[in-house]
């Protein structure tokens, strides 16, 4: 995990490098002040969070947070020495994940952070879930949680069976799929379905698929299966 440091005061930079180093985190720190969001934004890879101060010599955290926001979820904690409830509001109202006043408790601050770096790595975990739930070819979506096929803000819903065949020829693009094969997949997860159903099924898709502005997105090869 990296964690950019964003403190002008030299010694309590020092301070929370060393404690996060200590903590097994990698570390960065900012030490010019000019376009700081810009910097955080432009790194590669992303960092993991922001410990960010709110009295910088260019601009305030506040600002620095918003400009992050417009172009990442990158979770941001403020540390500073103002106390103010509403800086504080302001802050979370900023897209602040949390508000950490100093002086810092060096256990609860490692805490917190872990805390944040928890809760955003499941959110992240769900995303990447939600995205192995919908597989795009060609411009068409294959929304597996929703039984739909989706082109261009236009969506048909699709039966058990025919989002199966859609799924199993999703997983190969661009190869030849056998009918045979594509039958005895449904046959394991008991769907059983003989040639000519197949053939009534892949009717019906391709009729889904037109009616959301798609053609030709299913090629037939005579004697030897399907391709998309």
């Amino acid at each position: 995990m990296q964690i950019i440091i964003v403190e002008d005061e030299e010694n309590i930079r020092k301070e929370l490098k060393q404690l996060l180093q200590n903590a097994m985190y990698e570390v960065t720190t900012i030490e010019s002040f000019s376009d700081v969001a810009g910097q955080i934004t432009r790194m590669e890879p992303m960092p993991d969070l922001v410990l960010l101060d709110l009295n910088l010599p260019e601009e305030s955290g506040f600002a620095i947070c918003t400009k992050i926001r417009e172009y990442s979820e990158i979770p941001v904690i403020f540390l500073t020495s103002r106390t103010d409830s509403m800086d504080e509001l302001t802050g979370i109202l900023k897209g602040a994940d949390d508000y950490i006043t100093k002086p810092f408790n060096a256990p609860i601050l490692l805490a917190r952070i872990a805390n944040v770096l928890k809760r955003t790595a499941k959110k992240d975990a769900v995303d990447a879930a939600k995205d192995l739930l919908q597989l795009e070819h060609k411009g068409v979506v294959l929304n597996l949680s929703a039984g739909t096929i989706e082109h261009e803000g236009k969506r048909e819903e699709l039966t058990k069976n025919e989002l199966k065949i859609l799924h199993f020829l999703y997983q190969r693009p661009g190869e030849i799929v056998p009918r045979m094969e594509i039958i005895e997949h449904l046959w394991d997860n008991e769907a059983f379905i003989d040639d000519n159903t197949l053939s009534v099924n892949m009717t019906r898709i391709r009729g889904k698929l037109l009616e959301i502005g798609v053609e030709d997105f299913i090629e037939t090869r005579r004697g030897m299966g399907y391709r998309i």
